[in-house]
């Protein structure tokens, strides 16, 4: 007679398999404690205090209300009145910074692209030279940029003095330039201008673009490029088939970053931008530092500004995404 076995004698032996628990580094932690305090911290102060209340002829109090967003869509007198002075900074905040970085980046593609065809010495001497350009701040380029668009010493005095203005009355082109806002009725003008205003931006982030379309286009295979010109194909053919698909991503990444850099300019948009046409970097620094000291509006229209730029950038990763999967 065969004795019954018991269930746990017949089911095959399981071996429980702990995983190890892994436990964060000090490293990690401080990482993530720095981003915290210089990150999340003031990112969670200025959306608190743009719910802030201002108490007429004095400071601001903590509170959570409404009425800075209100005043940032529709105007402080809403519904009585309406304006939308503030969404009118906005879109020339993003339209400067679109039409600038897009010009950085299109003029310093070519030059970056010849550049590392260049000998190792002459692109050290170019690296250095780029990032030497890159310690001056913006307040010495703009200076350096107002003295050379200033209508009695600069650009416009060289074309007057040189006939070059006199030329442009006599073919019927002055006109086509004070339509544009660059000419005043005697003379050509550049100040102030949206022409200067975004001249100046491309030029302050066009170091880099350089710098940062260097690597790609340094570690381009010359030999696809130089398979396509046996086959016939000529400069443009090659640039568009071959080296731009190569560096698209980088290309697309840093117009992404000097979109979100120029969002903030605030002293080239200060010399050389209409008052009708100016940022919300100015209207934030009016708001926290200017005459009104209203912080609570000044915190509501840095937030709209950086919830923006985040859906602007988001947006273009979507593009990005659909155009990769469709190739």
């Amino acid at each position: 007679m065969t004795s019954i076995e018991t269930p746990s004698a017949l089911e095959p032996e399981v071996v429980a398999l702990k995983s190890p628990r892994i436990t964060p580094s000090f490293n990690t932690l401080l990482l993530w404690a720095l981003i915290c305090i210089f990150c999340v911290v003031p990112f969670l102060l200025v959306l608190a205090i743009s719910f802030g209340q201002k108490i007429e002829g004095a400071a601001w109090e903590w509170a959570f209300t409404g009425e800075n967003y209100i005043r940032f869509f529709v105007g402080a007198d809403w519904p009585q009145s309406t304006t939308f002075l503030y969404l009118n900074r906005l879109w020339y905040s993003l339209y400067y910074a679109v039409i600038a970085s897009c010009i950085a980046v299109i003029t310093a593609f070519p030059f970056t692209y010849f550049m590392t065809r260049m000998s190792r010495a002459a692109q050290s001497r170019w690296l250095v030279f780029l990032l030497a350009t890159m310690s001056l701040s913006e307040v010495f380029i703009v200076m350096g940029w107002d003295i050379l668009l200033s209508n009695r010493s600069g650009l416009p005095m060289l074309l007057r003095e040189t006939g070059v203005t006199a030329w442009l009355k006599d073919v019927g082109w002055f006109t086509q330039l004070r339509e544009w806002g660059l000419a005043n009725p005697r003379d050509v003008k550049f100040k102030t201008s949206e022409f200067a205003t975004i001249l100046t931006m491309s030029y302050l982030v066009w170091p880099y673009a350089v710098i940062l379309l260097y690597p790609a286009l340094s570690r381009l295979d010359q030999s696809m490029v130089e398979a396509a010109r046996t086959m016939g194909a000529g400069p443009w053919t090659v640039v568009r088939t071959v080296v731009l698909p190569t560096v698209r991503m980088p290309l697309i990444g840093t117009l992404f970053l000097l979109f979100v850099f120029l969002l903030g300019t605030y002293v080239s948009v200060t010399v050389f931008a209409d008052p009708s046409k100016q940022t919300l970097a100015i209207s934030v620094y009016e708001a926290v530092r200017g005459s009104t000291l209203n912080a609570p509006f000044g915190a509501a229209q840095a937030m709209i500004l950086l919830v923006t730029g985040a859906v602007c950038l988001l947006l273009g990763q979507q593009l990005v995404n659909r155009t990769g999967a469709r190739a």
